[in-house]
């Protein structure tokens, strides 16, 4: 069974009992006389079970178990299970040692048959219990710890160490879902863990938070050049992941924005300090992307409190705009077109209007070279956005199909549109892609 049991008795004859008796089974056997023994034993090694005679001479089994508990604690080490053993027959004593935490009694003398059940069922319920807690507390995809886990633990870091939290996000990670699938995406996400555990120390604490959302404390970094730094080095590493994973021209410009708190510089209370990594992400993300911010200061935060609603407003707006700022149509993934598409669908059903919908699906007449492939559906959905206008709406369906919704245009009009589409892929040039489409124009009355 190869498992390793320490037996913890005072008395020779037992000790040797035990170790014959488990010896017969497979088992590793250690043999120590006293708790002192004991604890100086588990502070090098860790055996799979203690077998801990209760009556024993200065310090019991009771006392001794309350030791070993502190010790790994101290250590960071698991608990091991502890089955007692006691040469009396009294349920006091049972109950006592059950309370305390020990997984189990045996009664002296030994009865081999039982002493192995308990033993084996003992640690399977252990190796269970610690399955279980991992599940509970490891994100299963990249291995850091849960958003629960990581919360509770940077939370207590906040109060009382000093260095950086921070909030990273990847930034047009949906693209490599959209475009290259799921897994890929997952073999992303992978690779992004790797290459964070790389640049991080064992007193820094990692937690995936989302789906392409990390929350992190970096002890002790309390320089923003130190920052910036470890931002270009994310940055730098994930570009090269992406291009092994996905080649030298998937196209995808992927990164990584972090927004930053400072502790204690910026407080030590955890919500406070997250809410103002956030916003600081949130604003990388509105200013180019792939960089890093500190949060706003005090001072900062009062100046912004001060503002009137209409300045207000303005600020609020000039963030919406992040994306699709210029000419064109805007060009979004599947969920927020599909969300647009819902609202303006009931809008015109209430108030009346019309829509064309269109689907363009991109095919090569041989089998194509996928990055040649994926360049050639960038142009497409480059040209096309620059082809519509400002009010029309474009979703990239997989790699080789594109949505597009027209606003208010009648049939004649959504087939000019189309048209112009059309010249301007073939005014760019010879493709090895060809075009095919299909539409139709949906009308609504003006309910009243």
């Amino acid at each position: 069974m190869g498992r390793w049991i320490v037996v913890v008795d005072d008395e020779v004859m037992s000790l040797t009992n035990a170790k014959n008796m488990l010896g017969e089974e497979d088992m590793r056997v250690s043999c120590l006389r006293s708790g002192g023994e004991l604890l100086k034993f588990m502070e090098k090694n860790t055996p799979d079970l203690v077998l801990l005679d209760i009556l024993m001479p200065g310090m019991d089994g009771f006392m001794t178990f309350h030791a070993l508990r502190e010790l790994e604690d101290r250590m960071g080490k698991a608990h091991i299970p502890v089955i007692f053993l006691t040469g009396e027959n009294d349920s006091a004593v049972e109950q006592k040692g059950l309370e305390i935490g020990a997984s189990d009694f045996i009664h002296k003398p030994f009865n081999k048959e039982i002493v192995v059940r308990r033993i084996e069922n003992t640690i399977t319920n252990q190796k269970t219990i610690e399955t279980l807690t991992e599940e509970a507390t490891f994100d299963g995809l990249t291995g850091f710890l849960n958003k629960a886990r990581g919360t509770e633990r940077v939370a207590k870091l906040c109060g009382r160490k000093s260095g950086a939290l921070m909030v990273l996000d990847l930034d047009n990670f949906k693209l490599v879902n959209d475009l290259f699938g799921h897994d890929m995406g997952d073999k992303v996400l992978k690779g992004f863990s790797d290459i964070i555990r790389r640049n991080t120390r064992e007193t820094d604490t990692i937690s995936r938070i989302g789906g392409d959302e990390f929350l992190a404390f970096y002890e002790d970094m309390t320089d923003e050049s130190a920052v910036g730094s470890l931002t270009l080095r994310l940055n730098s590493q994930l570009a090269a992941e992406a291009a092994d994973l996905m080649g030298e021209k998937h196209g995808i410009p992927i990164g990584i924005s972090i927004g930053v708190a400072m502790v204690p510089q910026q407080g030590r209370d955890y919500d406070s300090l997250f809410a103002m990594a956030d916003g600081a992400l949130y604003q990388v993300k509105q200013n180019g992307k792939h960089g890093y911010r500190i949060g706003l200061s005090a001072a900062d935060a009062e100046e912004q409190g001060n503002e009137d609603a209409e300045e207000r407003l303005e600020r609020i707006l000039r963030i919406a705009e992040e994306r699709n700022q210029g000419r064109g149509a805007l060009l979004l993934g599947s969920d927020a077109f599909t969300l647009i598409y819902r609202f303006l669908m009931r809008f015109y059903k209430r108030y009346g209007g019309r829509a064309s919908l269109i689907l363009f699906t991109l095919s090569a007449a041989e089998e194509p070279d996928n990055l040649k492939f994926l360049e050639a559906s960038a142009e497409f959905a480059d040209l096309t956005q620059k082809s519509l206008r400002m009010s029309d709406i474009i979703m990239q369906n997989g790699t080789d199909s594109f949505f597009v919704l027209l606003t208010e245009r009648t049939k004649a009009e959504a087939r000019e549109a189309i048209d112009r589409i059309l010249e301007a892929w073939k005014a760019e040039g010879e493709k090895q892609l060809s075009i095919r489409y299909t539409f139709k124009t949906i009308e609504f009355g003006e309910q009243r």
